[in-house]
């Protein structure tokens, strides 16, 4: 059988209750509120990082277009300088320049290059001679083929 009894409770702990479901209740309805202006507080918090960080690469950017047209500015003042350069060496010269001289110019500009392997030899046309052991390979190859 059912019977019922009534519990006392003590005012204390009732008034400890109603104080703890309140301040529940009160939790819940502050986060309903708090959680969305947090988000969007979140999201302007986000858009000023992302607006800085896009400023400091436009001028990073702008720092490399700087330092690029300050190299192209030095670059063409040492071409001036060299074309003054060559220009006061034919002045010296009295514009004569002969075949020895751009000869001597060219096999000094050789001597620049990385590459050492590289041996010209001066012919009447002035062009390398690149296929000088063909004929010697194919003379080798000829015993050695059959024919």
């Amino acid at each position: 059988m059912y019977s019922n009894s009534n519990v006392d409770l003590p005012k204390s702990l009732l008034k400890k209750i109603a104080v703890g479901l309140v301040a529940v209740v009160l939790v819940f309805v502050g986060m309903a509120f708090a959680i969305p202006w947090y988000h969007v507080w979140s999201q302007e918090m986000e858009g000023k990082a992302e607006f800085a960080k896009a400023e400091q690469n436009r001028k990073i950017k702008i720092e490399e277009a700087k330092a690029n047209l300050e190299a192209e500015k030095l670059n063409a003042q040492a071409e001036i300088e060299r074309a003054k350069g060559a220009a006061e060496a034919i002045r010296i010269e009295n514009g004569s320049i002969t075949p020895t001289y751009i000869q001597y110019l060219w096999v000094r500009q050789q001597s620049d290059l990385s590459d050492k392997t590289v041996i010209y030899v001066p012919t009447e046309t002035n062009l390398p001679i690149l296929e000088s052991t063909r004929m010697l390979n194919q003379q080798l190859e000829a015993p050695l083929s059959g024919k």
